[in-house]
C-alpha cells in the first residue's frame, strides 16, 4: 500500500506540476503580444546574440537545415573536446585518450539526447570533457527537441514561418532548462551530492588501505541529465551510485525530475496551437499507457528472482537482485518505467536483473517512444501516431482525413507511415544482425532468450535515444560503439524531420470547415482510436520480437 502511494504521488505530483510549467514554456517558447515588454527584450538579445542568422522567421525546411547544421557543429565541438581531453585542462586525475570508436559512439549519443554510455565517467572523462563536452550537449540536445516542439505547434497552428531556430534553442536554454536545472541542482546539493571541481579523494581505511573515491561536479551533471531526458550517468553505475543519488528524497527528486518537462511539453504543445482540450486528450491517453506499464513492472517484479529458484531459501519481497535496497524494490520498477518511457536512459537498478516480463516493460516504452518521450520529441512522436488515428478513422468513415480543419492526404500519410518503419527498422534489424553474428554472440553474458533480449533492448535503447541497457553484454567493442552510434544519430534526426514537412506541409493548406463528419480530436472517441492505433502497430510490429526475448524466458521460468 505504502509503495502505490508512493508511486501515485509521483505521478501525480509531476502531472499536477507540468500544467503551470506547460504555460511558462508557452511563454518561454512561443511570446506574444500579451508577454510584455521585458520578454521582448529578451528575444532581442537572443536575435542579437545569434547575429544574422536569428533575424529571420523561418519556413520548416530552413528551419529544418538549420537545426542539422547546428547539431553537426554540436557534434564537432564535443569530438574535439574528448579526442584531445588528455591535453586540456581540468583533468586533475589525467584521464587517458578515449578510443576512436568510443568517441564516436559517445558524441552521437550525447549529440543525439540518448547517453548510451558504453564507458564509466569516473573512469575515462576528464571534468572538462564532462562539463564542457557532454554537460554541454545535455543542454542543447534537450533544447533542440524543445524547439523542435515548439516550431512543429506553430506549423500546425497555421503559421508557415515556424520561427527561428537559433533563437528557439537560447530560449530553450536559458528560459527553461537552465532556471529549474538551477533549482534541481541546488536541491541535490542540499541532499548530499557532491559539487566540486577537485579530483578523487584518497582515503585510508579501517584495514589501513588507500581507497581512491571518485568525484567531482556531480550535482550539475546530474540535474540536467534528469530534467533534459539524458540519462548519462556521472559514474558507471548511474544513479545506483551512492554519490549520485544520496538519500530517498534525491531519489524522489529525480523521478519527479525524469517526467517533468515532458509531461509539460504536451501543456505548451496545446497552447501554441491553442487547443488546450486536445492537448488535454492526448496526456490523458499518454498516461493510461504510463500507468498501465508501471502496474505490470509492479506485478510482474513480485514474483522472486530465478537467481534464488535453486536456493534452500524462502523469499516473500519480490525481485531484490540487482536493487537499491535504501529505497525499497517497489520504486525500481517505477524508475525503469519511468526512464523508458521518457527517453531519459537514467537507471536506479540493473535492469538486467529484472524478471521477463518486467523488462518487457521498459522495452514497450521504448518501442511506443511517445508515453510522454523525451523532452519536446515525445510530443512529436505522439503527433506520427495522431496523423495515423486521423487517416485511419477518415477512411473507416468514407471521409478525407482531418486534423486540426486541414486535410491529410497521401503526402502527410506517406511521411508519418517511413517515421513509423524507420524505427523498427533500427530496432529490429540491427538486432537480427548482431543475433546471428559474433559481433553480438561473442558479446554476450547469458545464452538463449535473455542474451537475445540483451540485444534487443541495446538496440531499442539506441533508437528510442533513450540510453539506458540491459548492460548484460560487452557493448565497448568497435561493432557495438558504430552501430549503435549510427542508429542513435539517424533515429534522432528523421523522426523530427519528417514530422516537421508534415507539419509545414498542413500549414500550407487551406482551412477547411468543421462539419458534423469532422472527427473531433477532444472527445473520448478520440482518444479510444489513438490507444487502439498504438496497440494495434505496437503489437503487429513488436510482438514477434518480444516472444523471442522476454516472453519466451518467462515461459521458460513457468515450466
Amino acid at each position: 500500500m505504502t509503495a502505490m502511494v508512493f508511486i501515485l504521488l509521483i505521478v501525480g505530483g509531476s502531472a499536477l506540476l507540468s500544467w503551470p510549467l506547460g504555460r511558462y514554456m508557452k511563454w518561454a517558447m512561443d511570446p506574444d503580444e500579451t508577454a510584455g515588454p521585458g520578454r521582448q527584450k529578451l528575444d532581442r538579445i537572443f536575435a542579437s546574440i545569434a547575429g544574422t542568422l536569428g533575424t529571420e522567421q523561418q519556413g520548416w525546411k530552413r528551419y529544418m537545415v538549420a537545426l542539422l547544421i547546428f547539431n553537426i557543429v554540436m557534434f564537432t565541438v564535443s569530438f574535439a573536446f574528448m579526442a584531445l581531453q588528455q591535453h586540456l585542462p581540468l583533468n586533475p586525475d589525467e584521464m587517458k585518450a578515449v578510443e576512436g570508436s568510443l568517441i564516436f559512439n559517445t558524441v552521437a549519443s550525447f549529440t543525439s539526447n540518448t547517453n548510451l554510455q558504453h564507458y564509466s565517467g569516473e573512469a575515462s572523462m576528464s571534468y572538462l570533457t564532462q562539463l564542457c563536452s557532454l554537460m554541454w550537449l545535455q543542454f542543447v540536445s534537450a533544447a533542440t527537441g524543445v524547439a523542435a516542439l515548439a516550431a512543429m505547434a506553430r506549423g500546425l497552428a497555421g503559421r508557415k514561418m515556424m520561427g527561428n531556430f537559433f533563437v528557439d534553442v537560447q530560449r530553450a536554454t536559458f528560459l527553461v532548462l537552465l532556471p529549474i536545472s538551477f533549482v534541481v541542482a541546488t536541491l541535490f546539493l542540499f541532499g548530499g551530492m557532491p559539487m566540486t571541481l577537485q579530483g578523487s579523494a584518497h582515503a585510508a581505511t579501517l584495514e589501513g588501505l588507500q581507497q581512491i573515491i571518485a568525484r567531482g561536479p556531480v550535482a550539475a551533471f546530474v540535474a540536467i541529465k534528469q530534467l533534459g531526458t539524458n540519462g548519462g550517468g556521472f559514474f558507471g553505475p548511474n544513479c545506483t551510485q551512492p554519490f549520485e543519488n544520496p538519500t530517498f528524497w534525491t531519489n524522489a527528486v529525480c523521478m519527479v525530475a525524469i517526467i517533468l518537462i515532458p509531461m509539460a511539453s504536451v501543456w505548451m504543445f496545446g497552447r501554441i496551437i491553442g487547443r488546450v482540450r486536445h492537448a488535454g486528450v492526448v496526456f490523458a491517453v499518454m498516461l493510461v499507457f504510463l500507468l498501465a506499464k508501471i502496474s505490470g513492472a509492479v506485478w510482474f517484479e513480485q514474483a522472486p528472482t530465478q537467481a534464488f529458484a535453486s536456493l534452500p531459501i524462502e523469499q516473500a519481497t519480490g525481485n531484490l537482485e540487482g536493487k537499491e535496497l535504501r529505497f525499497g524494490a517497489a520504486t525500481v520498477p517505477l524508475w525503469a518505467v519511468l526512464t523508458t518511457s521518457t527517453s531519459n536512459g537514467s537507471v536506479g537498478a540493473m535492469h538486467d536483473s529484472l524478471n521477463p516480463m518486467t523488462g518487457l516493460m521498459p522495452m514497450i516504452g521504448m518501442w511506443l517512444n511517445a508515453t510522454f518521450g523525451g523532452v519536446g520529441v515525445g510530443m512529436i512522436n505522439m503527433f506520427i501516431y495522431i496523423i495515423l488515428a486521423v487517416f485511419i478513422a477518415g477512411m473507416m468513415v468514407g471521409r478525407t482525413p482531418e486534423y486540426l480543419n486541414r486535410r491529410v492526404e497521401a503526402r502527410e500519410i506517406k511521411f508519418a507511415a517511413v517515421t513509423l518503419l524507420a524505427h523498427a527498422f533500427f530496432i529490429l534489424v540491427p538486432t537480427a544482425v548482431f543475433a546471428v553474428t559474433p559481433w553480438g554472440a561473442a558479446t554476450l553474458n547469458n545464452v538463449g532468450p535473455h542474451g537475445f533480449s540483451e540485444m534487443l533492448y541495446e538496440f531499442s535503447s539506441a533508437a528510442a535515444n533513450n540510453g539506458s541497457g540491459f548492460e548484460g553484454l560487452g557493448d565497448n567493442t568497435v561493432p557495438w560503439n558504430i552501430a549503435t552510434g549510427i542508429v542513435m544519430l539517424l533515429a534522432r534526426f528523421i523522426p523530427i524531420i519528417l514530422p516537421l514537412a508534415i507539419a509545414g506541409s498542413l500549414a500550407a493548406k487551406k482551412p477547411t470547415a468543421q462539419s458534423a463528419g469532422t472527427l473531433g480530436v477532444e472527445d473520448v472517441t478520440f482518444a479510444a482510436m489513438l490507444i487502439a492505433t498504438i496497440l494495434v502497430v505496437g503489437a503487429l510490429t513488436f510482438f514477434p520480437a518480444a516472444a523471442l526475448g522476454p516472453i519466451v524466458e518467462h515461459l521458460k521460468f513457468m515450466v
